[in-house]
Formats: structure tokens, sequence, C-alpha cells
């Protein structure tokens, strides 16, 4: 499995009960999972703790294998190196893209690779170059984000975490801010991108593009309550919490 999450528990200060609840899922390579559920039901919480951003007591997280423990199972020192390991296995797109304003889309896919992995100069434009194309960029290389469309921006953001080479990819909402023919464009970069072999997994409460994913995940009050393809989870869902939210959503 290149991501697998277990028994994790996350808990926050002044809330009697824990945000996450003993969550487990595993997804093997290359799938691309849709995680849905009402808000406060733990979704970005869990995004945060695989990543990192946030620190979790109990269960792990492993990532292509490498393991992260929680707070209340390891000392801070080894898990600063778990996390460190983990890190370099994963990457992340923004909801507002977080892109640098003053840097044009090849540079802002360039940037990283050479500061952080030492890539040289002429080695990260030609991968930037080549992530752009994929996923329909090759005319907008050297626009800068005020130059681009809301799609296009989170396509940059997309090959920006490409760049990086990440085994698990995570984002957070990636199609709440864009009008629907935007949405289209982000939701043939994802597909565009699970061809590729990378995991994706993308927390949204965007119904069309749940429907298609490979597989969704559905969490209420931090568990995971239902998951499954999207054809059996969202046309014909087995828990009453899961039917009572896509009714909402209808």
């Amino acid at each position: 499995m290149t991501l697998k999450v277990s028994g994790l528990v996350r808990r926050h200060a002044g809330n009697p009960e824990p945000t996450l609840k003993g969550l487990s899922f595993d997804l093997p390579q290359g799938t691309l999972t849709a995680l849905l559920g009402r808000s406060g039901a733990g979704k970005s919480t869990l995004l945060r703790c695989v990543m990192g951003l946030e620190s979790f007591e109990a269960g792990t997280v492993e990532i292509d294998g490498v393991v992260v423990q929680g707070t209340a199972e390891v000392s801070a020192a080894r898990r600063a190196e778990q996390l460190h390991a983990a890190r370099a296995r994963l990457g992340l797109v923004f909801q507002s893209f977080e892109l640098f304003p003053h840097l044009t889309a090849l540079e802002n896919c360039t940037l990283a690779p050479v500061r952080v992995k030492g890539l040289s100069q002429p080695s990260a434009r030609e991968r930037a170059t080549a992530l752009l194309c994929q996923l329909g960029l090759e005319a907008r290389l050297e626009a800068y984000p005020a130059q681009l469309s809301g799609g296009q921006r989170q396509r940059v953001a997309i090959a920006r975490a490409l760049a990086m080479e990440p085994r698990v990819l995570l984002y957070d909402e990636p199609t709440s801010a864009l009008d629907p023919s935007m949405k289209h464009e982000v939701l043939q970069a994802l597909q565009r991108v699970d061809a590729t072999g990378v995991t994706q997994v993308v927390v949204t409460h965007d119904l069309a593009l749940a429907r298609a994913v490979e597989h969704v995940c559905v969490l209420d009050h931090g568990v995971v309550i239902e998951a499954g393809k999207p054809a059996e989870v969202l046309e014909a869902p087995v828990h009453e919490a899961t039917r009572a939210l896509l009714k909402d959503w209808r």
C-alpha cells in the first residue's frame, strides 16, 4: 500500500471529543480517492496529519513504506526523523493555489526542485516543462499567476507539487473556488496525474468530482463510515449518515 492510515487519534485542546477517533484506511499505489464528509467530520484534520502539519497522539501513517507514529508512542527526535522521511514522499496542493505571484508558471515549478532537492536548473526546467505540458499548459509556461485563469493556476500548483516527485499527492478542496468549466479542467488534470501512478487523495464537497474518481471514503465524526467505488457509495450508500450527507449535497 502506498498510503495506509491505522488507528489515527487526534485531539484538539478544549474539545472533549477527539477529532479523529481511531480512523483507518489504506490505498493501493496509483489510486485516485475522494474524501467526503460534512464540515467538522475530520477531513482537513486527516489531511494535515498525513502531511505532518498537525501532530496526532496515537496510530500510524505509512507512506510508501515509511511509518510515522503518534506523539504518545515514540520519542520527539525519532518522530522528527520519521516526518522528514515521509514528507519527501508527499506533495500538497492548497485550495488557494499559493503560487508565487512574481514567478512565471515555469519558475514556480522549478524553485523547490533546485533549492530543496539540489537539481540543476536545466534539469529542473526540463522536468517542469514536461509536467506543465502534460497538464495542457504548454502555451502558458512564461505566464505569471495573475495572467492565468483559476483552473490554470490550479494546474500549475499540481505541476509544482509533481515536480518534487511525490509518491502521494494530497489536495485540499481543489475545485471549491472554481466555476464549472474550470472544475472540469482540474478534474482532467487529476485524471492525467492518475495515469502516472501517483496516489492522489482529494478532500472535496464536489459530487461531480467524487463520481469521477476510483475510490471514495466517507468520514463522519472522526472515522471512516463507508468506502468503496463511487458507483456503490454514492448511488447505494449503506450508512444513514452517508445517505443524509448526499441528500443535503444534491
